[in-house]
């Protein structure tokens, strides 16, 4: 086969992968959480069949465990956290009013003067944008509510995820084994390669953020919840959980928090203050402990490339693209890399009359 059909066939894949994505996003949920945890779980029933258990029980074993730690935990906390949105939903209008008139009596008009503004435009100004502030968000819950299926996937994840994930769970070594009888032979030890390389690009990310969010979560609204935060717990876990977005889950926290506590403790600034310290707190052990020792660089990717990814996956397949965001944007950058070590060891790159040098080679790799 050409290289010229070579590439017509895997684009030829590609689009057809994108269209099934597309086309079936709203249903792919379930089966794309059960495939992770599959794929989370897979290295622990490695190592009980390595003890001599088979692979049955371990699978029964290792899924039993998590399926309990999972439901125990939203036992626990699920009460507490839809008491805290319901109630959240209902008092946020008047939370933003309270905001609002709380900053327009406020404001220091003098200052306002000495910088040449108009204090009322000011204020009218603020008032304008925090209401379309909250009416944005508003919107967004609502769009991914509705938009969603939100409460059919709920369902969804609580019946059929387990059941894919045991059933991939037990058959996992003999899919990859047959996967790998299909891959063109010319090219085993590339793909095989590539292959291992974006195993281990998407699990080092994928298990190392886990713990990253659960964390972050865990210290966010234990935080928030002990200086008496209203809605600590729920800001603080949602906090945690969307810090897979590099600085979007600190700064929805931190932006949400300081408006409850605003309304809260005014004029009390030390609980003001303690609430931003909180977050700073939070971001510096994100960024100096828990990132570099369970994250590192995995993926190799920037954050901002990361960012993209998410909001361009999400866009595209909605909030199944948003799972698949991260590891496909991993496996997309070990096929740049690979390409442009090919390209920089190519007659299109160094010509034909410039062989590759020492450096070059270095460059390249």
């Amino acid at each position: 086969m050409t290289l010229r059909r070579q590439v017509q066939f895997w684009l030829i894949s590609l689009v057809v992968l994108c269209l099934f994505l597309y086309v079936f996003s709203s249903v792919l949920l379930p089966f794309v959480a059960g495939m992770a945890v599959a794929y989370l779980l897979d290295p622990v029933c490695d190592r009980l069949e390595k003890l001599g258990m088979g692979r049955m029980w371990a699978t029964l074993t290792i899924l039993f465990a998590f399926v309990l730690i999972l439901v125990m935990f939203f036992i626990l906390l699920l009460p507490l956290l839809g008491n805290q949105l319901a109630l959240f939903l209902e008092k946020f209008p008047e939370l933003i009013r309270k905001l609002q008139a709380l900053l327009s009596d406020n404001f220091p008009a003098d200052l306002a003067s000495v910088a040449g503004i108009n204090a009322e435009d000011l204020q009218s100004s603020m008032s304008n944008l925090i209401g379309q502030g909250a009416s944005f968000v508003g919107k967004l819950a609502q769009s991914l509510w509705s938009g969603g299926q939100a409460l059919l996937s709920i369902l969804s994840l609580f019946v059929i995820t387990p059941v894919v994930a045991f059933y991939l769970l037990l058959d996992w070594d003999r899919m990859v084994a047959r996967i790998d009888s299909w891959l063109p032979r010319d090219h085993l030890a590339e793909i095989r390669g590539l292959a291992k390389e974006m195993d281990q690009a998407v699990a080092g990310f994928v298990r190392g953020q886990v713990s990253v969010c659960l964390i972050l979560g865990s210290f966010y609204a234990v935080s928030l919840a002990l200086i008496g935060l209203n809605f600590g717990l729920l800001i603080g876990m949602v906090a945690g959980l969307v810090s897979f977005i590099p600085f979007v889950g600190a700064g929805l926290g931190l932006v949400l928090s300081i408006g409850v506590a605003l309304v809260q403790f005014w004029p009390e600034w030390p609980w003001i203050i303690a609430v931003a310290a909180i977050f700073g707190v939070g971001q510096f052990l994100e960024g100096n402990i828990l990132q570099p020792k369970l994250v590192g660089e995995s993926t190799g990717l920037h954050p901002v490339t990361l960012m993209f990814a998410l909001f361009a996956f999400g866009y595209l397949f909605g909030f199944v693209g948003m799972l698949i965001a991260v590891p496909a944007a991993a496996m997309i950058g070990v096929l740049a890399r690979f390409a442009l070590k090919q390209y920089l060891a190519s007659p299109v790159y160094r010509g034909t009359s410039h062989p590759v040098s020492g450096q070059e080679e270095q460059v390249s790799e």
